[in-house]
């Protein structure tokens, strides 16, 4: 019982309940998605299967607090192990959607792999880093870690999701530069990284992929076609004012102009209904979080805890960067979810499971 006041007195409140609210922010915003004109009758569920995740993932939360986290760096490989076994096996055992191959299908649910994945390179990063980032052999770190990552990079992008993999970019990447690499060999990587993308795009990128890019480069060259979902989306930003037309009241998510509303595009659908006010709070929760990751990392005691935390928040940065981005038509969309917010019980769940270990770094490195 004192174990259990000492974890409540220590659990950071301030952290969970801006992670809370973003969701509820997420689910008010889904339930009045699925109230649009001619709705279909699965969008409701979506939002019970949204809301039944929700309770899943506190319940893992606050689990995941009450361990050590410590416990991730002796387990680091094993994670790492398992993350390509999971990928190995969506590829063969998975369901076909869209021409992606990224999803299992469990009992009416569906369940992707590269959700987890990430926090699983982050903890397996932070482990290796924290062992070798002061090794006295220069390109050790960028080698060992660049393979690891490889291989979790090769595995989601052959199914394909580009933007998993591009966000696993950002995660390896960032935390090289956390961990001191000098600038001379992320110079050679940054060269490196365009040449492969100059590659990928005349051998690699299908023609679908290729079209988000030209859409985010001038939308207006196809409105109807390839550019029409970013259009939609800075119309339904722009058209949400100060204050917002209200929940079940915008004329681009109701009416279905705005596509992938629930999942892409959430904070489209968030600016329409909620208005400026609305996005302000949102990010204001998403800056407290971050707030709350940088108070973690600086009271770190040891680079496992120091790289673990920056990992995570880079890991979600990156996320929000990349899925407000696209949707002000500030970067290509490319797929990725809007932590907390987006429709997707294995994203919400992933998000979770992330807080746990925050939490729980919070608990047991409080001084």
């Amino acid at each position: 019982m004192a174990r259990f006041a000492t974890v409540l007195r220590r659990f950071d409140w301030v952290l969970f309940g801006s992670s809370l609210a973003l969701t509820i922010f997420g689910l008010a915003v889904l339930y009045s998605t699925s109230l649009g004109m001619n709705a279909a009758a699965g969008e409701f569920a979506n939002f019970r299967k949204q809301l039944a995740f929700a309770g899943v993932g506190v319940i893992f939360a606050l689990s995941i607090a009450l361990v050590n986290y410590r416990y991730l760096s002796n387990l680091s490989k094993v994670l790492y192990v398992v993350s390509i076994l999971l990928l190995v096996s969506v590829l063969i055992f998975g369901q076909a959607t869209r021409g992606a191959r990224s999803w299992f299908g469990i009992g009416g649910f569906g369940i992707q792999p590269a959700e987890f994945v990430k926090l699983f390179l982050v903890v397996f990063l932070a482990k290796f880093f924290s062992d070798y980032a002061r090794d006295h052999r220069p390109f050790l770190p960028i080698a060992g870690s660049g393979l690891a990552f490889g291989a979790l990079f090769c595995l989601v992008a052959v199914q394909p999701d580009f933007g998993s993999a591009f966000l696993l970019g950002i995660i390896w990447f960032s935390m090289l530069l956390v961990a001191g690499v000098k600038r001379s060999h992320l110079l050679a990587l940054v060269l490196f990284a365009a040449v492969t993308a100059a590659l990928a795009w005349f051998l690699v990128l299908q023609p679908y992929q290729k079209d988000r890019v030209l859409a985010f480069l001038d939308p207006g060259r196809d409105p109807l076609g390839r550019g029409y979902n970013v259009t939609q989306s800075v119309i339904a930003v722009g058209s949400g004012g100060f204050y917002g037309r209200g929940l079940g009241y915008g004329s681009q998510s109701q009416l279905h102009f705005l596509p992938e509303r629930q999942t892409d595009f959430i904070f489209a659908a968030t600016a329409e209904e909620l208005g400026f006010l609305g996005v302000l709070l949102v990010c204001g929760l998403f800056g407290v979080i971050f707030f709350r990751c940088f108070v973690l990392a600086k009271n770190a005691r040891d680079d496992f805890s120091l790289f673990l935390v920056l990992g995570i928040a880079i890991s979600l940065a990156a996320e929000v960067l990349v899925n407000v981005g696209g949707n002000l038509r500030l970067m290509p969309v490319t797929g990725i979810t809007l932590p907390f917010l987006s429709y997707g019980g294995s994203s919400l769940l992933a998000k979770f499971l992330t807080l746990g270990v925050l939490e729980s770094v919070a608990v047991h490195e409080a001084r």
